[in-house]
């Protein structure tokens, strides 16, 4: 069922306080300026689809901040990737401001400030992800706020071809497709930001590349092994340890910990799969991790949350 906040039925003198608290209660507390002096009819639609949250958005024109103020309120830290359909944006964050026209889309952090200006009728379509739950390092995630990430890469045209079509079938998606969807919007958002730090990092050079393709193909063959190590690795391909090491240095990680978060996907993915959802430790264990508590550990330490706690954050809210 989707939500639906609107001034259609609001009088014109009251539209701009009950559209501030929509705002407000649909992403994060912002300052909202209408640039009307009557403001025209503005409405929000919105799909919960497990953790991700979909929204249609159509108003007249305005300015939305977020400021220092209203982060330091410490509330749920949320990114937002905004498709605009209709009108044009100005963005402001982290240093940078862009335009971004109808067919274009772009990412904003709700832990830093950010200004959002659109200067005539507008719609887009927001997706909203807890922080907790995207495996990105901060310093990645800040090289693309207020940038248009529809470059024409063939990722980012994948990325939005899929964001386009799920933002027109939310509504008609069962609970458990909806959690799966979900997960996968999470994976397609962290690939299309490690293909943009891939772009603007040093290049390997051709023959590193090649085996650390293999290296990786390897790992994700053998993830289930609890004895899969380094050292093991680089017997197997017929490489020193000291070379395996040299070359996850261009992912500027360590080969263990690359494994440990790719185990930790597979977990967050699983335990998301179902309303029911698998045992914590089974799910652990299927993926090679030999320890329950070192699991929730380290599960946490990668989103914020206990494995538990996402599995219940991955299912539709009420």
């Amino acid at each position: 069922m989707p939500f639906v906040l609107s001034t259609s039925s609001i009088p014109v003198p009251d539209r701009a306080e009950f559209w501030h608290e929509a705002v407000a209660t649909t992403f994060v507390p912002l300052d909202v300026d209408l640039h009307e002096e009557k403001p025209s009819i503005a409405t929000i639609t919105s799909h919960q689809l497990g953790m991700l949250q979909v929204s249609q958005v159509t108003a007249g024109p305005q300015t939305v901040v977020r400021s220092r103020r209203m982060i330091a309120r410490r509330d749920a830290e949320y990114l937002t990737l905004t498709m605009q359909h209709r009108g044009t944006a100005r963005l402001e964050q982290d240093g940078r401001t862009v335009l971004v026209r109808p067919g274009e889309f772009s990412l904003r952090d709700s832990r830093s400030p950010y200004t959002k200006e659109l200067t005539e009728e507008f719609g887009f379509t927001a997706l909203q992800i807890p922080r907790a739950v995207l495996d990105v390092a901060d310093n990645d995630l800040q090289t693309l706020t207020a940038t248009v990430l529809s470059d024409g890469s063939p990722c980012a045209a994948v990325v939005a071809t899929y964001l386009q079509s799920l933002a027109r079938i939310a509504g008609d998606l069962t609970p458990g497709v909806g959690n799966r969807l979900a997960a996968t919007t999470c994976d397609l958002l962290a690939v299309l930001i490690q293909e943009r730090k891939e772009r603007s990092a040093p290049e390997a050079p051709e023959a590193a590349r090649a085996m650390l393709a293999r290296i990786k193909d390897y790992l994700m063959k053998h993830l289930p092994d609890p004895d899969l190590s380094p050292e093991a690795i680089a017997a197997a391909h017929h490489i020193s340890l000291r070379y395996l090491h040299k070359l996850f240095e261009h992912e500027e990680t360590t080969v263990s910990r690359w494994i440990q978060r790719r185990r930790l996907d597979m977990c967050r993915r699983d335990l998301a799969r179902t309303p029911s959802g698998p045992k914590v430790a089974a799910v652990a264990q299927r993926w090679g991790f030999v320890s329950p508590s070192h699991f929730s550990r380290v599960f946490r330490a990668a989103y914020g949350m206990s494995p538990r706690e996402w599995q219940a954050a991955a299912l539709p809210r009420a």
